[in-house]
């Protein structure tokens, strides 16, 4: 069966949903203060139109979260594409570059856990960050089961243990990096010869 192309203005009010949504959720102390009104009236369309085109309040916090993820990836996968990148590094760059989208998203990914979604590991962008993390370990020697140490070293930045160093704990983000790469060292043990 063909899909139609989307209407002009559907397409229109999706952007803005989204964007009116990303900013209230990065503006707000709390996920719970933002309700489908709030970003119903800052994106211009009724409430209606937040439950047709994104099914309730995780649907639309689950597009909120493709949407912020989809620049990243698509650098990730450049920047892992590019030659000379040593497996480790590889590694150190894939986890802190999801290190980073979850502090600058905090709010975000706290909604989503709020709203109901599944387990993060039934997130298609587990997957993704898992598979990436999973291939980088598999080329390291020493690394015995590349699939269970990628997913260890992704529990490491869950979104909710990061909001609770950050906003809880006061941990800044550059002491948070500063002791993911820390950790990262441990777990992989020290270098290789050209694996720096």
């Amino acid at each position: 069966m063909d899909q139609r192309p989307e209407r002009v203005d559907a397409l229109r009010n999706r952007e803005a949903v989204l964007a009116a949504a990303d900013v209230l959720f990065a503006a707000s102390s709390s996920p719970h203060s933002v309700s489908m009104d709030d970003i119903a009236t800052a994106a211009g369309v009724g409430k209606g139109t937040l439950f047709r085109r994104f099914g309730d309040r995780a649907g639309l916090i689950s597009a909120v979260i493709a949407s912020r993820l989809e620049p990243l990836r698509q650098a990730v996968c450049e920047a892992q594409d590019a030659a000379g990148s040593a497996p480790r590094q590889r590694v150190l760059d894939l986890l802190d570059a999801s290190l980073h989208f979850k502090i600058e998203n905090r709010n975000l990914m706290a909604a989503a856990e709020d709203a109901g979604l599944s387990s993060p590991y039934q997130a298609e962008h587990y997957d993704w960050w898992h598979g990436m993390l999973r291939a980088a370990l598999g080329q390291l020697p020493g690394v015995h089961d590349a699939d269970f140490t990628a997913h260890a070293l992704l529990a490491a930045i869950r979104a909710d243990l990061v909001a609770h160093l950050i906003d809880d704990q006061k941990m800044t983000s550059d002491g948070l990096r500063a002791s993911l790469a820390a950790y990262v060292d441990n777990v992989l043990g020290s270098s290789t010869p050209g694996e720096a």
